[in-house]
């Protein structure tokens, strides 16, 4: 799992199963190749990511950390929304993770603080030949901060916009995902859920943890009536 600065005096975790290897791919396969190729010499050190919420941004910077780590480069995964009221100071010495991952940059954009240190950020992770992924709701191109030089050095980077999956794409994601923990969970049943739930990925991954914990405790299997029961549907 990613290191976590010690000067963080809250719990910033990466989850365990936010994995490449339980993230659809579906139109977005180019990304997920070019976060493997991060670590090759054919690869970018610094990759923009942009989408709106619940396309799976967050679920994949973990994963990019897990890959990371799992070829034995330290990584520290820093999801900026929960850390803005902390301040910009727990940048500080960041670049010495061979991989930073900032998510949410757009929560903090408008703050000149913010901005500046950001743009030391980089500029330190650059000097260190560290490998850096950011990612917002917005393009390098079309994003509003304050700072002219930080929006240059967004724009560095190769850009990729991660694609929101369409509901059978979603319902693919939601059977590999259960497959990845021993759940069995026929297609018919994952568009069902997918046609009920909500449409980020994390929501219905939640739906599934709940059905789980109920089909283990009830020694049900995971049907459509079971669902509906279940969930109140």
């Amino acid at each position: 799992m990613a290191t976590q600065h010690p000067q963080l005096t809250l719990s910033v975790s990466v989850r365990d199963d936010a994995r490449i290897a339980n993230f659809y791919a579906g139109p977005n396969e180019e990304l997920i190749q070019a976060l493997q190729r991060q670590w090759t010499t054919s690869g970018d050190a610094y990759l923009f990511i942009w989408g709106e919420p619940g396309s799976g941004r967050s679920h994949l910077l973990q994963a990019a950390c897990h890959y990371a780590d799992g070829l034995g480069h330290r990584s520290v995964f820093l999801p900026l929304k929960e850390l803005k009221d902390y301040g910009p100071d727990v940048l500080d010495s960041m670049e010495q993770y061979p991989l930073v991952v900032l998510d949410d940059l757009d929560s903090v954009l408008g703050d000149d603080a913010w901005e500046l240190a950001l743009f030391h950020l980089f500029n330190r992770v650059q000097d260190n030949d560290g490998h850096l992924i950011i990612a917002a709701q917005d393009s390098p191109q079309t994003i509003h901060l304050r700072l002219p030089d930080l929006k240059s050095r967004l724009q560095w980077g190769v850009t990729y916009h991660l694609q929101s999956l369409h509901p059978e794409e979603r319902a693919l994601a939601l059977v590999l995902r259960a497959r990845q923990r021993g759940i069995v969970l026929a297609e018919d049943v994952a568009r069902f859920i997918v046609s009920r739930g909500p449409e980020a990925m994390e929501g219905l991954s939640d739906i599934l943890d709940v059905l789980d914990a109920a089909s283990l405790s009830q020694k049900r299997k995971l049907t459509i009536p079971f669902v509906k029961e279940e969930m109140d549907w």
